[in-house]
């Protein structure tokens, strides 16, 4: 039976296997250093490197929250924005799936 955390791996893999503009390693690295954003917040630290839409980034964090599972998703109340935290039990298979793939480019905010 395959673990958990090798399923999470596979699927990291084949999300970042794809990823031919960098936004979504940018984001993973961005997740990587801050813990815990909001769409709005990662938007911002993403237009300053790529033309990316809102739409687009919200897009890969649902993506991302819903499909490969490291992200936590908690809101305080209904007028509060969707805050999106990266579960500290896959912090360390993120950090090596990101930087031991070919193109690892350091996103620096």
């Amino acid at each position: 039976m395959v673990s958990i955390r090798a399923k999470i791996k596979s699927r990291l893999e084949k999300f970042l296997e794809v990823d031919s503009s960098g936004y979504r390693r940018a984001i993973l690295c961005i997740f990587i250093k801050v813990k815990k954003a909001t769409i709005d917040e990662l938007h911002e630290m993403l237009t300053s490197k790529y033309n990316v839409s809102r739409n687009t980034v919200a897009s890969m964090v649902g993506y991302i929250h819903s499909k490969l599972g490291i992200l936590r998703a908690h809101k305080e109340s209904y007028k509060t924005p969707m805050v999106y935290l990266l579960r500290e039990e896959y912090i360390d298979l993120l950090m090596k799936i990101v930087t031991s793939s070919k193109t690892s480019a350091e996103f620096t905010a």
